[in-house]
């Protein structure tokens, strides 16, 4: 009766060893998928581009803009004033572009959707609660983002911003 008892808490401990190891096994393999991640970043063509063609929309409808593009990290990539924005716009306009990575959606959408916090989010260095900051997206992946200022209402600047990225979307299309 005692060889039979040994011998189950023995086939017992043989399991227990097994799963043990495979787990270990298991958690390498998932500390080894988690050490690197692939993300995509967005291009310094493409940043210009969305920058110098946000202007140029703002432009033919008679408005001076500055345009900022940021990464997904809120690092600006690139920067566009016309000639005759006044030096005030680039901040707002770098301000509305962090609103968006910090939120994850569009400034005015974030704005309208948090008016609760929007007096104290004015207070977070690097960041305005303003119409004008639009994500950059491809694929369902967060690219970055642009802010534009100048125009005579923020929903004027993301009007331009957005017919940016709507001449530019084969480009992001590409990225999936």
């Amino acid at each position: 009766m005692k060889i039979k008892q040994y011998a189950k808490i023995a086939t017992v401990a043989v399991l227990l060893i097994g799963l043990n190891s495979a787990y270990a096994e298991d958690s390498k393999d998932a500390a080894k998928a988690s050490d690197m991640l692939a993300v995509k970043q967005i291009g310094m063509e493409l940043a210009l581009d969305i920058a110098r063609e946000s202007v140029l929309a703002c432009r033919a409808q008679g408005y001076n803009v500055v345009a900022v593009v940021v990464d997904r990290s809120a690092a600006v990539q690139a920067v566009l004033r016309d000639t005759l924005t006044p030096r005030f716009a680039l901040q707002i306009a770098e301000e509305k572009a962090n609103a968006v990575i910090m939120s994850g959606v569009n400034s005015g959408e974030f704005r309208s959707s948090r008016a609760d916090i929007k007096d104290e989010m004015n207070e977070v260095d690097g960041i305005t609660m303003l119409e004008g900051g639009l994500k950059i997206e491809s694929g369902g992946s967060l690219l970055g983002a642009v802010g534009v200022s100048g125009a005579p209402g923020g929903d004027k600047d993301a009007a331009c911003a957005q017919a940016a990225l709507d001449k530019l979307a084969d480009r992001l299309e590409l990225m999936d």
